[in-house]
């Protein structure tokens, strides 16, 4: 993989990726200061792009919906990759990985995995920042390094992968000096990247969007500005006429040659649920937050064991796992 200097870069470029729930929108918010949230990108199952100021830098920020699960059908996933590509094409400077802190992150090391297999191990090694999500959850007083590495070592380990490179957007008291902190720290975070991702599925997607960018302008003027094969329009094209000629462009391309059966190899159709999952799921419903699936564990441990060990196992295992989620849930008062 090869990468350019993001001084060379007049815009910084960041994509935003995460399941559905897990906070783009307030992250692309947050970044570029909007009064409200945009559209989000999982409901509408379309990327989407926006330019502004971050922290005095120019900045494109582009949403994608969740592509890296297992559930996604695979043109789908073809459509979304080559869109989101398109559209922060050169290459963005970082990919910005939500990642709530009170769920499990299987499917965020996936994409993790998926993002070396598209764009090569500097892409995460190098241009992946983690974004940590739902801090909410931790107590009044527990600072987001304490908590990972007292509770979450998992996602200390998904940091690492990402070079160590870890930030929240999400401040406590939520006044603007404090949000306006966090964003600084995060553009401050972006430019010792330095260089932005590039590689040949970027590079494809960047000729495409050139010529793209002069049959558009072609068009517009007539057909007598360009010719069929100039690399740049030339002559009284004005540089919004360029920058609009780009946007439509970059929406514009198609499908991206994303070997996706390669990358996301087909696995067999989950089972259906067994009998105790079902009733594990109905149970979960009915009990109070911090008890309901500590007390299930232990009891579920209990049963399956047998005898008096797996009573004494089953205590063991629910009260452990009562403290963790009391330790994550309870706030001070």
């Amino acid at each position: 993989m090869s990468t350019t200097p993001a001084a060379d870069s007049a815009e910084l470029r960041l994509v935003v990726l995460g399941r559905t729930g897990e906070g783009k929108s307030s992250a692309v918010s947050s970044i570029l200061g909007l009064a409200h949230p945009p559209q989000d990108a999982d409901v509408m199952q379309e990327c989407s792009k926006h330019r502004g100021e971050a922290a005095g830098r120019r900045v494109s920020v582009v949403s994608s919906p969740a592509w890296f699960g297992s559930g996604c059908d695979p043109e789908e996933r073809r459509r979304l990759i080559s869109s989101f590509v398109s559209l922060s094409s050169p290459g963005p400077h970082v990919f910005l990985l939500c990642v709530p802190v009170n769920q499990p992150a299987d499917g965020e090391a996936n994409a993790l995995d998926a993002l070396t297999e598209l764009f090569g191990p500097s892409a995460v090694g190098t241009n992946a920042i983690v974004l940590f999500t739902h801090t909410e959850e931790l107590e009044e007083d527990e600072q987001l390094g304490g908590y990972l590495a007292t509770w979450r070592k998992d996602l200390l380990e998904l940091a690492g992968r990402c070079g160590g490179r870890y930030h929240t957007l999400e401040t406590r008291g939520g006044g603007e000096a404090e949000e306006g902190k966090a964003v600084e720290e995060l553009m401050e975070k972006v430019e010792q990247v330095e260089r932005h991702c590039s590689c040949p599925l970027y590079r494809e997607a960047e000729e495409r969007v050139r010529q793209r960018q002069v049959e558009i302008v072609r068009r517009r003027r007539g057909g007598d500005q360009v010719g069929p094969t100039d690399p740049q329009p030339e002559g009284d094209v004005t540089e919004e006429e360029m920058e609009a000629a780009r946007d439509e462009a970059e929406r514009s391309v198609g499908d991206l040659d994303v070997d996706v059966e390669s990358v996301f190899p087909a696995s067999a159709p989950p089972r259906a649920p067994s009998f105790l999952w079902g009733l594990w799921e109905k149970l979960t419903g009915w009990l109070p937050r911090v008890l309901r699936r500590e007390a299930l564990l232990g009891a579920l441990v209990g049963l399956f064991v047998g005898g008096p060990f797996g009573g004494m196992m089953g205590a063991t295992v629910g009260s452990v796992a009562t403290e963790v989620g009391r330790r994550r849930t309870q706030k001070v008062k």
